[in-house]
């Protein structure tokens, strides 16, 4: 008799969970359980302004291989795409100054390359980095930076860009974890800098070098889920979607799942149980069966956030000059950034030619007050805080879309790695993956899906 496999969340950890799980074994029977009315996750794709484009993550980092190589598997060769060659830009003091090039999570290899950014007296504390020994143990990566380059480095070039990936605060989030050449260099007694220096030169002469750094998927990223969905249903893997996991337990040879609602609970038997979901509904499900593990995840925090689409009619202003700026908290600002889609995704300016399309992310860890709002005032709030950075000109939109992400990116503070070491002892045919272990991106999350898989294959 073949074995059953359950894999509990539909994100991208555990949509490639099942994948692998068919491609290592393909007479395994797989069934996927979503809770929510679709799978993707974070992954997701929305009309506006009758444009279907993204609402959450809409690249992937291209110089890790995992999701380029799961785009290959999938027969998506040719819809890869690249952003245009265009700048960003970080907001400081009331304007925008151009991305410096050749940073680490935004410690300069160049200190001129900053100044203006910074102020001259910042520039100068920067470009005297203090050695201060060795880093024995974890270390956020605010803390980090501000002993050694200052503070201003950290609010203005290294908090904006933490807070795309993790929507956090730098001087709560592991060095270890986020930064790990960073990391390394403290415990090394090594200077930042070297370390900023060392990428920059490797991004013109190493093996990378003059390759994109982020792809996504003609069409967007969020057709992603769709195609893995539609592949795995006709490789006979079963995907029920609206499927709450209320309980795990083990019985004499496997595992017994229960889904469905208080009144009519169903239970399952597998022979083994991948677990994709966000960190609570996890420790949940693992209170009885491996109760450290429970309590290690239980303590993991997320963060809230909205991304608010706009749709422009015609092609993009001059004022869209670029792909978009981040915003420092430093900033009298609400959104902590924007992207011009329809500048930054050439294949959206040739898709739609007659439409622009720009959106502005809003919400930090601990500043659900933010999020608030009605819908309708985020849209104002985002909308006021776009024509303060770009200008009053910004032209009025046809279509605006608010897409909340209530607990949606996990925070990873300083001993992250250390906590969750019980996560990684557990029983045979149970397996962990998703963004709350190894990595918040999502080349990362297809490489913890696969792992998964293989650890519940593995005899």
């Amino acid at each position: 008799m073949a074995r059953a496999v359950a894999v509990i969340g539909g994100g991208i950890s555990g949509l490639t969970a099942a994948w692998e799980l068919r491609r290592r074994e393909p007479g395994v029977e797989v069934t996927l359980l979503e809770c929510a009315d679709r799978v993707g996750g974070k992954l997701r794709l929305e009309d506006v302004g009758g444009v279907r484009v993204d609402v959450g993550a809409e690249s992937v980092l291209a110089r890790r291989p995992e999701a380029i190589n799961l785009f290959a598997e999938l027969d998506l060769d040719d819809l890869v795409t690249h952003p245009a060659a265009v700048g960003a830009s970080i907001v400081s003091r009331g304007r925008r100054w151009p991305m410096p090039r050749g940073t680490v999570m935004g410690v300069p290899s160049d200190p001129e390359s900053v100044r203006g950014l910074l102020s001259d007296d910042e520039v100068d504390r920067l470009a005297r980095e203090v050695l201060d020994g060795v880093e024995a143990g974890d270390v956020s990566v605010g803390d980090l930076v501000d002993r050694r380059l200052g503070p201003a480095v950290t609010d203005r070039l290294v908090e904006p860009l933490l807070a795309g990936v993790y929507a956090g605060h730098a001087r709560e989030i592991s060095a270890e974890q986020a930064v790990p050449a960073l990391a390394a260099a403290a415990r090394d007694g090594r200077p930042l800098g070297e370390v900023a220096r060392a990428a920059a030169k490797a991004a013109v002469s190493g093996p990378n070098a003059g390759k994109p750094v982020f792809a996504s998927l003609v069409g967007g990223l969020g057709t992603l889920p769709e195609v893995l969905q539609r592949r795995l249903t006709s490789d006979g893997v079963t995907v029920r979607t609206g499927a709450v996991a209320r309980e795990l337990r083990r019985d004499k040879t496997g595992w017994v799942v229960s889904t469905g609602p208080t009144t009519d609970v169903v239970q399952e038997r597998f022979d083994a149980v991948v677990l994709a979901t966000p960190a609570a509904p996890t420790s949940r499900l693992l209170r009885e069966v491996v109760p450290t593990a429970a309590a290690a995840l239980a303590g993991v925090e997320y963060a809230s956030m909205a991304i608010v689409t706009f749709a422009l009619d015609g092609p993009p202003p001059a004022l869209l000059d670029g792909s978009g700026f981040l915003v420092p908290p430093t900033e009298p600002l609400t959104i902590k950034a924007s992207t011009f889609s329809t500048v930054k995704w050439p294949w959206l300016a040739v898709a739609h030619p007659d439409r622009t399309l720009l959106r502005a992310s809003v919400g930090r860890h601990r500043e659900e007050s933010t999020l608030q709002r009605s819908d309708d005032e985020l849209v104002r709030v985002a909308l006021r805080d776009l024509r303060t950075v770009l200008g009053p000109e910004l032209p009025t939109p046809v279509a605006a879309h608010v897409q909340r992400w209530g607990g949606g990116l996990p925070q990873y503070a300083v001993g992250h790695r250390t906590r969750l070491a019980p996560t990684r002892d557990l029983p045979p045919g149970l397996a962990l993956c998703g963004a709350a272990y190894d990595g918040v991106g999502i080349p990362a999350c297809i490489a913890s899906g696969r792992a998964a898989a293989q650890a519940v294959l593995t005899p």
